[in-house]
């Protein structure tokens, strides 16, 4: 167990606290960090390996407690259940900066638990579970090529600011996370208000200066502990094996990659065909052959070994001769295709966007206010008017596997493309819809998130979504061999393997709206990523064009079979007249008009129906109820009740008053049915009104301009 510290650094003029040696002493490592009020939890654990594995097995949980900011959960149960899609999405950010920077020969179990036991609704927690990663991974021992540290960058007015508050990310116009290793910038995130290539390339630069700071501060508190950052040597492995395939798969293998009119499928299937020669040839060897040893000890190793060799032939061909697997040049996109309107008008808007064999189908939902998705994890939003989820379903590649519930990958290029579009949806005062996308993923060869992005775009506009620009994305890869490095634009599958930079960038033509970068090295320069999102830039508007020749802005009219939406104001006063004891009024209006009502706390009422004339009746009710009534108003209403001292009239929806007798004309009248009946139609003035809310009406003195202007109202 380690001594207890308590060490303090200075971010950008706010303290970051660290404590060591304090909570969860059989962790591997623990740190507990903190930034005013907002504390996480993290640690690292690492186990023995696993029989078998072939991979590094790093397992990232971010955990939310509600009590971190003294909320009791909902739902039957009053605990915390399956983890909340805000909780999943951190998660991620903490795995991918961290994933890179552990040795690709670590075969050990290594699990990184996130939790945050305090929240300070000014400071999120993501950034400081990232860095706390890292400080808990060194402190636990485990092979690590850090530290690593994240930092958030905010922009407000013209300012960058560091680790900015929810409400300053919410007031600017950038919210970036940046990751980094000593070699450089490892990962970026970033939603943007459509800023310039420049701004982004000036406020990751930005960040990455203070993730510097925040790195020499984790090796002084390393040092200060007596632990040293433990790199080890990767074990010997016996090329013997990886000898015998290399001589027998280097020439046919490069004859494949350089044949560019095959199709994905046909090169698939001539080097599934290279590696079952070699498996036979294997075969054909005595069992004492240490070739034949080496592969019968490790049963997965010739596909392995063969993927690696194919890889390295792939790499060298584009770093020394600058060509593709499929021949096209390094910032050449594939072909795009774009069709809307593509299902039938039952859903409400549809788009199907393909660029080469990736093909994704984006479907519109429009909804009503009241089915905003409610929020219960710590974020201070409470709820969300634009959801985009993203599906991949295993016939997309060729495969067949079980169906399950989204994953973390389904999540999170979800996340990605709705965070590229979020800038360019209409306010709720402008489109009062709540709005769903579903991005469905029908054939994936690279870069579905981008193409999520692109056809949901059409998808909206097809929908008739006032959206304010159209948004495309592409994602940019890398290879780098030493000093060489080459930029790819539009990657495709084979090429995302065989990378080392996943960079997808979405933005419209004025500029960025979301980026996100991953890398599988231990870091970039500034000078590779300005580059990257440079290239991007001539790819985005190439696909934009292409898009827009399908269709160039938002169609007018929306589906018929979406709902209508009128929206009214009223005194928040008289919410409680229009809902009802129990929501009896509310209730009432809904099931003689068949409209929806939505009202908020300041007294916005939005009415929805497919059919639009039944909006309309619920709106006049509602209207007719909270309207302020003046002595001397004139209006059409119609009998409904008749007692021996007078008649009831509602005069308007909702709105009823009474008629004495002595007021249903300028002679003596005998009894109230000698004048009127239910039913009939009469003009009336409003008498008074007393201090009960009682309405008294009257059938005297009213001039035939008035009842004129009163029929006319009560026609429209």
């Amino acid at each position: 167990m380690f001594q207890e510290v308590d060490k303090s650094i200075s971010v950008d003029g706010r303290d970051i606290r660290l404590k060591v040696g304090l909570l969860a002493p059989q962790a591997g490592g623990s740190v507990l960090i903190q930034s005013e009020d907002t504390a996480v939890l993290v640690t690292a654990t690492r186990a023995a390996a696993r029989e078998g594995i072939d991979f590094v097995p790093l397992l990232v949980d971010y955990e939310e407690r509600l009590y971190a900011a003294g909320r009791i959960p909902g739902g039957f149960l009053r605990r915390e259940g399956r983890p909340p899609e805000r909780a999943t999405l951190i998660s991620r950010l903490i795995d991918r900066p961290l994933r890179p920077l552990f040795p690709n020969w670590l075969r050990d179990d290594v699990q990184i638990v996130a939790t945050t036991l305090s929240l300070d609704e000014r400071v999120p927690p993501d950034v400081l579970a990232v860095t706390g990663a890292s400080i808990a991974t060194l402190l636990a021992e485990i092979p690590f090529n850090g530290p690593m540290a994240a930092v958030r960058v905010g922009l407000v007015g013209d300012d960058f600011i560091i680790n900015p508050t929810y409400q300053e990310i919410e007031a600017g116009d950038l919210d970036l996370v940046v990751a980094g290793s000593p070699d450089g910038v490892i990962m970026v995130e970033a939603g943007a208000n459509q800023l310039p290539e420049q701004d982004i390339i000036e406020a990751i630069d930005f960040g990455y200066e203070v993730v510097r700071d925040l790195i020499q501060a984790q090796r002084d508190l390393i040092a200060e502990l007596g632990i040293e950052i433990v790199q080890q040597e990767p074990p010997e492995v016996d090329s013997t094996l990886e000898n015998f395939i290399t001589d027998r798969v280097t020439a046919p293998v490069k004859q494949i990659l350089t044949q560019f009119e095959l199709s994905k499928p046909e090169r698939d299937e001539a080097l599934d065909a290279i590696k079952d020669e070699v498996n036979t040839a294997i075969e054909a060897l005595p069992e004492e052959d240490p070739v034949r040893v080496a592969a019968t000890t490790e049963p997965k190793s010739v596909g392995n070994t063969y993927k690696s060799i194919t890889k390295k032939l792939m790499r060298r061909q584009i770093i020394e001769e600058g060509v593709r697997v499929d021949g096209r040049k390094l910032d050449e996109v594939r072909p795009i295709s774009c069709r809307t309107g593509l299902l039938p008008s039952r859903v409400h808007g549809s788009a199907l966007f393909q660029r080469g064999l990736t093909q994704v189908m984006s479907v519109v939902t429009l909804g009503t206010p009241g089915e905003a998705q409610e929020l219960d994890d710590l974020h201070p939003e409470e709820e969300k008017r634009y959801m985009h989820h993203y599906n991949m379903p295993p016939y997309s590649v060729g495969e067949t596997k079980p169906m399950r519930s989204p994953g973390r990958r389904e999540i999170g290029h979800g996340a990605l493309a709705e965070r590229a579009l979020m800038p360019v949806i209409p306010t709720k005062a402008q489109f009062p819809y709540v709005l769903r996308v579903v991005s469905e993923v029908l054939s994936s060869n690279g870069s579905t998130s981008m193409g999520s992005v692109c056809g949901s775009t059409l998808a909206l506009m097809d929908a008739g979504v006032p959206i304010t620009k159209p948004v495309s994305g592409a994602a940019m890869g890398l290879i780098k061999e030493g000093e060489e490095v080459r930029i790819l634009t539009d990657i495709q599958g084979i090429e995302d393997f065989l990378g080392d930079m996943d960079f997808k960038v979405a933005g419209t033509d004025h500029g960025i709206t979301a980026l996100q970068m991953d890398m599988k090295i231990t870091g970039l320069s500034m000078q590779v990523i300005a580059d990257a999102i440079n290239q991007a830039r001539p790819a985005r508007v190439h696909i934009l064009d292409r898009m827009l020749s399908a269709l160039d802005k938002p169609r007018e009219e929306l589906s018929p079979f979406a709902p209508r939406l009128l929206t009214i104001k009223i005194d928040p006063d008289l919410i409680g007249m229009i809902i009802g004891p129990g929501g009896k009024t509310i209730k009432g209006i809904t099931e003689q008009t068949g409209a929806k009502i939505d009202i908020e706390d300041d007294g916005t009422v939005t009415i929805s129906a497919v059919d639009g004339l039944k909006a309309k009746q619920a709106r006049a009710i509602i209207e007719g109820m909270t309207r302020k009534l003046s002595a001397g108003d004139v209006y059409v209403g119609r009998v409904t009740r008749i007692i021996p001292i007078g008649a009831f009239v509602e005069f308007l929806p909702g709105k009823e008053g009474m008629i004495h007798i002595s007021q249903l004309a300028d002679y003596r009248v005998g009894k109230v049915e000698d004048e009127v009946a239910i039913g009939d139609e009469v003009i009336v003035k409003v008498r008074e009104i007393d201090n009960r809310g009682r309405i008294n009406l009257t059938r005297l003195g009213i001039h035939p301009d008035e009842a004129a202007a009163a029929r006319e109202a009560a026609s429209k």
